[in-house]
């Protein structure tokens, strides 16, 4: 009985954050969910306390990189981004190259909701301004925001979930996931232009873009030496999240002495409503695992760290990131597969970040993607999506899986 209204209330959660009818906040669902849980008994306080305390630092990383990545807007990093991609030589083939090079990197550095939220708008404009089909570089936002986040920790909260479950430092895991996410760009990159020869033919035709602006030196310096304490941090115990926090309070006291944002902008760009979603989210989807599906997931998945087993890790995750969303998939998924060691928990990761580009459910952040490209009249019917989708997981699951073998290989882990 508490199995069924657990996933019950999972399922409300999850569409409640999908739909967020009137625009009402995440959390609004989800804490009645996880306060209705622990009174049926589903899963104990103590239990629960346990949960949002072990999701704490994970939560408190993420809202720092949200607002670093807000930071970076309001700095003009993406204002740049756009100029580049305007000024781009070499026809609709160099404008795909371009994109990917920038939406990968900002996928990597910033995470995906910088890519989907604050790069897309600005693809969408620097394309019309080159007068050509925005359909590939529309759908190359949506599909790198996924598939490029595999690269860091702050890439995505999924990563984070497994850099804490894996428990290794930043530079090992970039060191694992750096070939993974070289040769899924590269193969998504070849898909998208296959799949989009057609628009892929009609060549730019600029308008006058205006002088470049100039570039965001100081940003640009504050992101690589917060990149660089990310990597540093954990050898002198310093939890990643302060590095996070130390890089946007360097960019908030540049930002607010050019009056470019305020105090309240700075904490609305948090998002502490989604956080607090997250925290209850994670207590619902324990819930669950606790009560049953732990045992239905162990029966699905292989044992052992050999390149079939993990191929077959990869495709189970991707799976379940398409049926329940990649979140509450990485929650249930992770625990299950963390005696594995570093591999097997990697390997879920690259399920459940690849996985969503075959439906719009698979994650959040495709939702509020297409909720962009509406805002911006584009069209992005389902069937076009999974169709893309249906070309490119399947083959960039594969490719990344082999290729964190062979990462897992050379390195001896």
């Amino acid at each position: 009985m508490e199995l069924i209204v657990a996933l019950l209330l999972l399922v409300v959660v999850l569409a409640f954050a999908v739909v967020r009818p009137w625009g009402l906040p995440e959390a609004l669902a989800a804490v009645p969910a996880a306060l209705i849980v622990i009174a049926i008994g589903a899963i104990s306080i103590d239990q629960a306390a346990k949960e949002v305390a072990d999701l704490s630092g994970v939560v408190g990383f993420l809202g720092a990189v949200l607002v670093l990545a807000k930071l970076c807007d309001d700095e003009g990093l993406f204002e740049a981004a756009g100029a580049v991609i305007a000024r781009v030589p070499g026809g609709s083939h160099g404008l795909l190259r371009q994109v990917f090079v920038i939406a990968a990197t900002i996928t990597a550095v910033l995470s995906l909701d910088a890519t989907v939220v604050l790069l897309t708008p600005v693809v969408l404009a620097a394309v019309r301004r080159l007068r050509t089909p925005v359909r590939p570089y529309a759908y190359a936002t949506a599909h790198l925001a996924n598939g490029a986040s595999l690269l860091l920790p702050v890439s995505n909260l999924t990563n984070l979930l497994a850099f804490h479950t894996a428990n290794i430092s930043f530079t090992k895991f970039t060191l694992l996931m750096a070939l993974p996410w070289l040769t899924t760009v590269a193969t998504l990159y070849v898909v998208f232009r296959l799949f989009f020869a057609k628009e892929l033919r009609v060549a730019p035709d600029p308008e006058d873009v205006g002088p470049p602006p100039r570039p965001p030196v100081f940003v640009l310096v504050v992101m690589g030496l917060t990149l660089v304490g990310f990597a540093l941090c954990q050898s002198v115990g310093v939890a990643p999240a302060w590095v996070a926090a130390a890089g946007a309070s360097a960019l908030a006291v540049r930002s607010l002495s050019r009056r470019h944002t305020s105090v309240v902008e700075i904490a609305r760009s948090a998002q502490v409503s989604f956080l607090v979603f997250v925290l209850a989210l994670g207590v619902v989807v324990q819930a669950v695992t606790l009560n049953g599906m732990d045992r239905a997931m162990s029966a699905v998945l292989p044992s052992g760290s050999d390149l079939p087993a993990l191929l077959a890790i990869a495709a189970v995750a991707a799976v379940l990131a398409n049926v329940v969303n990649n979140l509450p998939a990485t929650l249930v998924l992770l625990p299950l597969v963390a005696h594995g060691g570093p591999v097997a928990i990697l390997t879920v990761l690259i399920g459940v970040n690849i996985g969503p580009n075959l439906t719009y459910v698979g994650s959040l952040s495709n939702l509020l993607w297409r909720r962009v490209l509406r805002q911006h009249n584009v069209e992005a019917g389902v069937g076009e999506y999974t169709r893309l989708g249906l070309c490119t997981v399947p083959t960039a699951l594969v490719v990344a899986v082999v290729a964190l073998w062979a990462s897992a290989r050379l390195l001896g882990v």
